[in-house]
């Protein structure tokens, strides 16, 4: 899998870019109070020719994430060989994501692309108390580990 670097959004800065990045807010200082949602997107091409335009569409997006409100960090990711790729996106709650997904350019790519494929999305309320539970615990052991 190849992801891009850990972009950071205007509410990134409260929680600190290490702890964001690791996924663990706990000991971050400025941490906004409430759960943070974590949105994970993982589209599956039809058609390899699709990816370039997909990756291409997403990076310009991308470029308007450290103006997002309630953006607190993201990553895009490609599995070309598999024709997938997708976001890990963090937001500090419902409202800042459903204002990404309204966004006009988000429109745009998804009303080009969403015939051309398949797409699934994941929303972790609280992506703090997911990662340190023992159903994470259990999906990492249960999940093969592959090397990048």
């Amino acid at each position: 899998m190849l992801r891009s670097r850990w972009c950071r959004g205007p509410a990134g800065g409260r929680l600190g870019d290490r702890a964001a990045a690791r996924g663990v807010g706990s000991g971050a200082r400025g941490r906004p109070s409430g759960p943070l949602v974590v949105s994970v997107t993982d589209f599956t091409s039809d058609a390899y020719r699709d990816l370039p335009g997909i990756a291409r569409r997403g990076f310009a997006l991308r470029r308007r994430w450290p103006h997002l409100d309630g953006a607190v960090g993201m990553w895009l990711w490609t599995m070309p060989s598999a024709r997938r790729c997708g976001s890990v996106a963090v937001w500090t709650g419902r409202r800042a994501l459903a204002e990404f997904v309204r966004l006009p350019e988000h429109v745009a790519i998804m009303n080009q692309y969403r015939r051309r494929g398949t797409i699934r999305s994941r929303i972790r309320r609280d992506a703090e108390a997911w990662l340190m539970s023992d159903d994470h615990r259990r999906d990492v052991r249960e999940t093969p580990r592959r090397m990048t």
